[in-house]
């Protein structure tokens, strides 16, 4: 998978991206990462790359003309990649969205700075708004990062374990399930006894039991989004039971 990221800050998102897993398919091939600075468009001595916006008001936006070519750039080296900007105003990423956009070959992320980019920008060289959540960021640096790392996941091979990325919480839509490592006690406190039996069956189920009602106890507002089988609503059931004991 090939990825582009228009950002003005390119050491930020590539030393980043650097390490582990997704520094390792970098290094591997399976995924390439090209950035694009729209300072190296700037023509003044002072390589200027922001605005003053019409209508006034506090802050700057990015200039549009340094933008523009480093969006031109970016499409003409990765000429399938549709262009994705990071922001506030766009469409929530969630799992079933990152499962999505790794079907894709290629991708070129905008990294907004300052108070934004032009609206005429966002109509003319954008085709999708993506957000993290109702939050506000300096810059879609840490944003571009984030998205790059969840859909690189879904590239083959570059997760250790090819079941890893579709047992990950949100991947059918709930909570993952708790998770234990050596040793078996900690300061009073267990491993479930069903881990240690060996009996997969008995594993499965109670894995499946534990991200139900997590995903009930958590974010309920999930569980109204899903159709549960009889089976998972007699394991939501029991869940439930059990909690109020």
């Amino acid at each position: 998978m090939r990825w582009g990221v228009i950002t003005l800050f390119p050491n930020m998102v590539t030393d980043a991206l650097g390490h582990g897993v997704v520094g390792g398919a970098l290094r591997k091939g399976l995924v390439e990462l090209v950035t694009f600075n729209p300072r190296e468009h700037a023509s003044d001595a002072h390589q200027t790359v922001d605005d003053r916006p019409y209508g006034g008001g506090p802050g700057m936006l990015m200039k549009v003309e340094t933008l523009r070519a480093s969006i031109a750039d970016a499409r003409a080296a990765l000429s399938k990649a549709p262009v994705l900007y990071l922001s506030p105003q766009g469409e929530p990423l969630t799992q079933a969205l990152v499962h999505e956009l790794a079907g894709l070959p290629e991708l070129v992320l905008v990294c907004g700075r300052y108070e934004g980019i032009d609206e005429r920008v966002v109509e003319l060289d954008i085709d999708r708004e993506i957000s993290l959540g109702d939050f506000v960021l300096s810059g879609g640096e840490p944003a571009a990062i984030a998205v790059v790392d969840a859909v690189s996941r879904f590239v083959p091979g570059v997760l250790g374990h090819a079941s890893s990325a579709a047992e990950d919480s949100f991947s059918d839509g709930l909570l993952d399930c708790p998770h234990y490592t050596r040793p078996e006690d900690i300061a009073g406190l267990s491993v479930p006894a069903v881990l240690l039996s060996g009996h997969h069956g008995d594993i499965a189920k109670w894995r499946r039991k534990q991200a139900l009602g997590r995903t009930w106890l958590r974010r309920p507002e999930l569980l109204e989004k899903q159709k549960l089988s009889v089976g998972d609503q007699v394991l939501l059931d029991e869940f439930i039971r059990e909690s109020k004991l």
